[in-house]
């Protein structure tokens, strides 16, 4: 049909639009981190590149030996970091309770010009993780739309994580942005199960899975972020003049707006799955 090729050929055009700009700001942003490598001897930033070649390795792998579908490859790698994501997190947070205390690690000062042990590196590696995720959703064309949210998602990060890692501020509020990897487990895990056949809402395993997404999504997603922005607010008179808290705030807007829309979309999809149940 006419009307049929006219609009897939218009999303086909959309896509590559919007797939060049943000692919001309990926390859900015690798020479960017290059330059700060070779020019101005920030060999800790190699972490970020170990962290691409181990995600696109691991990609490569699943690939060879499990399946050749580029989504629900993509999706086994974003799961594989979500997991060691968060497995970071949580042992940097317990090491500085344990150490500290939960007042002292989470004053002002730390969050902003304190680094907390391995905080550096587990962020170098998730930056790693998105400039791979980025690239792999450009090559393959995982997105649609003229502004794909989520390479705009990746885009906000990559920028926020960067300039936070070349300055050495705010690092740890970061890594307790990361707690929402936390939930993106279970995402990810509902997206696998969909994309291998099990759909049948009545099974007990899909069932707890919905228990522990919408947990998750609550705690370690919202509340979390919700509770970090209410943070940066609170101690706004305490940040000294530059970009750092204006990055930081618009930063946390993006990421709770999305968290907004993430919620819409798994209210959505939960009450389809609940419907399907109870129409069988």
């Amino acid at each position: 049909m006419p009307g049929g090729r006219e609009r897939a050929e218009r999303k086909k055009m959309e896509s590559s639009g919007s797939g060049a700009f943000f692919l001309a700001t990926l390859i900015l942003w690798a020479v960017s981190v290059l330059f700060e490598i070779v020019f101005n001897g920030r060999r800790e930033l190699l972490v970020v590149l170990w962290g691409c070649l181990f995600f696109q390795g691991a990609n490569w792998i699943l690939r060879l030996t499990v399946s050749k579908d580029p989504l629900f490859v993509n999706t086994c790698v974003s799961l594989l970091h979500s997991s060691f994501s968060s497995l970071f997190v949580v042992l940097i947070l317990a090491n500085e309770w344990m150490k500290k205390g939960i007042k002292e690690m989470f004053e002002h000062k730390q969050l902003v010009d304190g680094l907390w042990s391995g905080a550096y590196s587990a962020l170098c590696f998730s930056c790693g993780y998105f400039a791979y995720d980025q690239w792999d959703m450009l090559h393959y064309r995982l997105y649609s739309g003229w502004i794909p949210s989520i390479l705009l998602h990746h885009l906000v990060l990559l920028i926020c994580f960067t300039l936070a890692l070349y300055r050495n501020i705010t690092i740890n509020y970061l890594i307790m942005s990361l707690v929402c990897e936390l939930h993106s487990i279970f995402l990810h895990l509902r997206k696998i199960r969909r994309m291998s056949g099990v759909r049948d809402g009545k099974m007990r395993v899909v069932q707890l899975e919905w228990v522990f997404n919408w947990l998750a999504f609550f705690t370690a997603r919202l509340g979390c972020h919700v509770l970090i922005t209410y943070k940066l607010i609170r101690d706004a008179h305490k940040f000294e003049r530059g970009v750092a808290l204006p990055l930081a705030l618009t930063g946390m807007a993006g990421m709770n707006l999305l968290n907004f829309f993430l919620g819409r979309d798994l209210l959505k999809a939960y009450r389809r799955e609940q419907a399907q149940v109870h129409g069988d």
